[in-house]
């Protein structure tokens, strides 16, 4: 383009400054950054948490639980019928308090719901900080049910050799047979199960069932955390006994027990057994699991 005097004029004044792109338009969005990070904010004391909310939960279940799980392995080997055993061990709690808790029976119970707990709640921990989730996060899914799982497991199998071998039949203590030691195992990785995985998935389903009032009062996770435990009880005590039976009734190259034979022994004492297996599981997994997701929910919102 020319001007009046025929000097090319240019398009574009050269002191205008030439517009540039908006800073939201080509700065990268910082939730993706955030994600890379982790969130370590109060680690130790996130850490201490964990351990506190687990000690808290196992020390209000053990003494209750010591006494059920004895009465169950005291009425399966007929040592001692199981409303006797009940019986006598609250007698002694009530009388003598401090000889029933300070107990290797409860030591041992609160190794075992202690260290279960701990080992979910260091792992809700683990995967919030290396996922930077805020400190209150709770995972779901296959790597919560193999860490608790084999807590569990583990601590579970070594108190029940020790209680078989206190509370079993008469005579010298016997090695455990592998066979109980793989029902042991078949019996808790279900109950860890119904206890850590179904809540969660559970309770938005019963929320959305129930009234107004109703989850005013209650949520369904906490109704889920008490009924899945539960329920699972009847299909895994019959599992429990015949571990028991194994070892009670080893049988002999000469007069081996029949399958037959066991099945009767455990079809005797499901009813009973089933039910002091829930009145043992719901203070576990269901009162005990509440107070530890509770107490560490509410000292996780004090970190945050």
């Amino acid at each position: 383009m020319k001007n009046d005097i025929g000097i090319d004029k240019p398009l574009v004044n050269p002191a205008s400054p030439i517009p540039l792109p908006r800073k939201d338009a080509v700065e990268m969005p910082s939730s993706g950054l955030q994600q890379q990070g982790w969130n370590t904010k109060n680690l130790g004391l996130r850490l201490g948490a964990d351990f506190t909310s687990a000690a808290c939960a196992a020390s209000m279940v053990a003494p209750l639980i010591s006494i059920i799980d004895r009465s169950i392995m005291e009425n399966a080997s007929g040592r001692n019928t199981l409303a006797n055993s009940l019986r006598s061990s609250f007698w002694t709690l009530l009388r003598r308090p401090h000889i029933m808790l300070f107990s290797k029976p409860v030591a041992l119970i609160f190794m075992l719901y202690g260290g279960t707990y701990l080992t979910a709640n260091t792992l809700d921990t683990a995967t919030s900080t290396v996922r930077n989730r805020p400190a209150t996060h709770i995972t779901t899914g296959t790597a919560k049910f193999a860490a608790s799982s084999a807590a569990n497991v583990g601590l579970c199998v070594y108190k029940d050799q020790v209680f078989v071998r206190m509370f079993g039949p008469g005579g010298p203590p016997r090695p455990v047979p592998l066979p109980s030691y793989a029902l042991f195992t078949l019996r808790d990785c279900l109950t860890i199960f119904a206890s850590f995985n179904v809540p969660p998935l559970l309770g938005p389903l019963l929320n959305e069932r129930m009234g107004t009032s109703l989850r005013q009062k209650v949520s369904g996770t906490t109704l889920a955390q008490f009924a899945a435990p539960a329920a699972v009880q009847l299909f895994s005590t019959p599992i429990h006994l015949l571990g028991l039976d194994l070892y009670n009734r080893p049988g002999t190259p000469g007069a081996l027990v029949s399958w037959r034979d066991r099945w009767v022994q455990v079809r005797k004492n499901w009813t009973i057994s089933a039910a002091a297996r829930i009145c043992r599981i719901v203070p576990a997994f269901g009162l005990g699991g509440t107070v530890n997701s509770k107490i560490r929910k509410d000292l996780m919102e004090k970190l945050a």
